[in-house]
């Protein structure tokens, strides 16, 4: 039985949702201007999206600001930090460059955004001009911008991301030790949750 609720084309949505405001286009360019390279560089984090064979991903990525450089106006690099070693979003730019950025600052309401193709170098000097705590990354992912625009506070607001008040008690969560012990039974999550923090100290980069 077909859902007579399912919206299946775009001429569905646009008879749903009418035309975008005028602005929200205009504000889409194909370079970083310097109004939007002010918000790159406060931006000590940022999602990276990805597309390969198997499906998407979207994948946190920190620094201290910035997040990513600015190389030039239709170029950014950024880093590719010590992770957990599934480097999926490495894998998809090797197949497909297509990559999405979201820029957030904290305690600001309006979200950069770029997408653009993406490739990833092992280039020695810029390599080493990424190191931190002596640790330069093994690569560093070259995005060329295709459109880069900034998002409207709108979303942030509704989340009360910023606002103290909203934020929830990482105790009111199952910790990581006790979320692994729940797929390996024989695993010590409480000795691994107390080792924790030292280990993101010596891991961190």
């Amino acid at each position: 039985m077909t859902d007579p609720h399912r919206i299946t084309s775009e001429d569905d949505l646009e008879a749903l949702y009418g035309q975008p405001m005028p602005m929200s286009l205009t504000k889409a360019l194909d370079y970083i201007s310097d109004h939007y390279r002010a918000f790159i560089e406060k931006a000590p984090f940022v999602v990276l999206a990805s597309a390969g064979p198997e499906g998407l991903d979207a994948s946190p990525r920190g620094d201290p600001a910035p997040v990513a450089r600015v190389l030039d106006e239709r170029t950014v690099a950024l880093p590719d930090r010590r992770g957990n070693g599934r480097i999926d979003s490495l894998r998809n730019i090797v197949r497909d460059g297509r990559v999405a950025l979201l820029f957030l600052i904290p305690g600001v309401g309006e979200t950069l955004r770029i997408n653009g193709r993406a490739e990833l170098t092992t280039d020695p000097s810029l390599c080493e001009s990424f190191t931190m705590q002596g640790k330069p990354p093994k690569t560093v992912m070259i995005v060329r911008v295709e459109s880069c625009y900034y998002q409207c506070p709108k979303a942030l607001v509704r989340s009360r991301l910023w606002d103290p008040a909203s934020h929830v008690d990482r105790k009111e969560l199952p910790s990581n030790g006790e979320m692994i012990k729940a797929l390996q039974p024989d695993f010590d999550g409480e000795a691994y949750d107390k080792a924790y923090p030292q280990r993101i100290k010596d891991t961190i980069y």
